[in-house]
């Protein structure tokens, strides 16, 4: 059986039909080019035969737009559902901006209210950071003290179902749209887990997500530990903040600092910048380069460090993406921090918002960035100094016979310098708020090395003089 092909609406064949014509009536200016080139192409130009030409560079050719019209029509006539032209033209949108990349989306007047929301860190939802990757839902990381976090959901967990709706690549922007909603209602996740055979559902209850881009406490007197969340608006005035109120808090100048950006999915560009510059005393931040001339920036660290050059442990891990990567990325390329854990996610574009009227925007890729030494991190991420595995810190399970020592035999030969007190056994135990966290552990560690390595060195000894012997 063959389908006839019904009449377009007249509209659309109008504003087909005028757009062809003015494309062979009025051609578009060309770009701007050097004389020599202009030149050239203008004597290719003359030279051309009087025959059809495919369409120039930046214009619709005939063929594509015949092609677009007869699946429009085939569509309304055949599908199994009534669709109105509206619709079909959102989803011809949306098709086109997915074919780009992961991150390119068409924003509706809800989805602009939403990304307001993520860079002012306040929204109703789950608190997980998701992206597509080859049609499907993955999570880039949670957020700290969120719904998620507390779940359990993991970077590179795979979201398959909500509420039982598979998430295909046709519903992936009502997928996400599906984990946010009113604060206390219920959804169940679908997840499957990296090496795991099978999926297992996760029931979450949505809150009203404040996150707190910013936290920080003292690990030892002189250690600061500082964790970035996710880049929002205020985060760069927090840190400042939080830097301060730490050096006031330990009473003397810190003696070295742990950046924690481990699950950080990015945020403001502005904000990673402002991160960076804080931390650093010169040198380049991030470049991006792009198509257009706007795209392409160079961002350059002012004099001033916050943490005034202590040594300084950089955190990262699979779920530190976009903006976490921009500012370790300038921190290792400048020497001014150590990386440690695991490579990074590997985002490394800039997303600009393109305002179309005051409902309807672009969210489009228009940007690559690149470290301080040039290098792109897309799709590959960043390598950390020193690698560590994914591992958790656990007490030892030792009995008293474990612990004996030479002072606890009976009898033993008294020390020189033995006290009463050190005749009972005293061999600690791991205190009950032992940290549990391998890598900030041996962060730690390794800040206190590079700490002591900054010491002045003590003044030698003077020199003993040796016994006169007389004869």
């Amino acid at each position: 059986m063959s389908l006839r092909l019904l009449p377009l609406p007249f509209l659309l064949a109008a504003l087909l039909a005028g757009n062809a014509m003015a494309q062979s009536a009025e051609p578009q200016p060309a770009p701007e080019l050097p004389d020599a080139e202009a030149t050239d192409a203008a004597d290719e130009a003359d030279a051309a035969p009087a025959t059809a030409a495919p369409a120039a560079a930046g214009q619709l050719s005939l063929d594509d737009i015949r092609t677009f019209t007869a699946v429009l029509s085939l569509v309304k006539q055949a599908y199994v559902e009534s669709v109105d032209d509206h619709t079909l033209m959102l989803g011809a949108i949306r098709g086109m901006l997915v074919s780009l990349d992961p991150h390119s989306e068409y924003l509706e007047a809800s989805a602009l209210h939403q990304l307001t929301e993520d860079t002012s860190g306040s929204y109703d939802g789950l608190g997980i950071e998701v992206t597509t990757v080859e049609g499907a839902l993955r999570v880039i990381a949670p957020i700290d003290d969120t719904p998620a976090a507390r779940a359990g959901i993991k970077p590179g967990d795979t979201i398959l179902r909500i509420d039982n709706v598979p998430v295909l690549a046709e519903n992936l922007s009502d997928a996400v749209d599906m984990l946010r909603g009113p604060p206390g209602s219920e959804v169940v996740l679908s997840i499957l887990r990296s090496g795991a055979s099978a999926p297992q559902d996760v029931t979450l209850k949505r809150e009203t997500i404040r996150v707190a881009s910013v936290r920080g406490r003292l690990l030892e007197p002189g250690y600061a530990y500082l964790r970035i969340s996710q880049f929002q608006s205020e985060t760069g005035g927090d840190l400042r903040k939080r830097v301060a109120r730490l050096q006031k808090d330990n009473g003397r100048p810190l003696q070295g600092a742990v950046l924690d950006l481990r699950s950080n999915p990015g945020g403001l560009l502005s904000s990673a910048v402002e991160v960076s510059d804080l931390l650093l005393d010169a040198g380049t931040i991030v470049t991006t380069k792009g198509r257009i001339r706007e795209a392409d920036m160079a961002f350059q660290a002012t004099p001033g460090d916050a943490l005034n050059g202590v040594p300084l442990v950089v955190l990262i891990d699979n779920g530190s993406a976009s903006a976490a990567e921009i500012v370790a990325g300038a921190l290792k390329d400048n020497h001014r921090g150590l990386l440690m854990g695991r490579r990074s996610f590997g985002k490394g574009s800039v997303q600009t918002v393109l305002t179309l009227d005051e409902n309807h925007a672009l969210k489009l890729t228009t940007a690559r960035y690149f470290t301080p030494s040039g290098v792109s991190i897309q799709a590959s991420g960043i390598q950390p100094d020193i690698e560590l595995a994914d591992l958790a810190l656990s007490a030892n399970e030792t009995d008293d016979l474990s612990r004996i020592r030479e002072r606890d035999l009976r009898n033993h030969l008294r020390g020189e310098s033995e006290t009463a007190a050190d005749v009972a056994p005293s061999e600690s135990r791991p205190a009950a708020g032992a940290p549990k966290d391998y890598a900030l552990s041996e962060a730690l560690n390794v800040l206190k090395a590079m700490a002591l390595q900054r010491r002045p060195a003590s003044s030698p000894a003077a020199p003993v003089a040796e016994p006169k012997t007389r004869g």
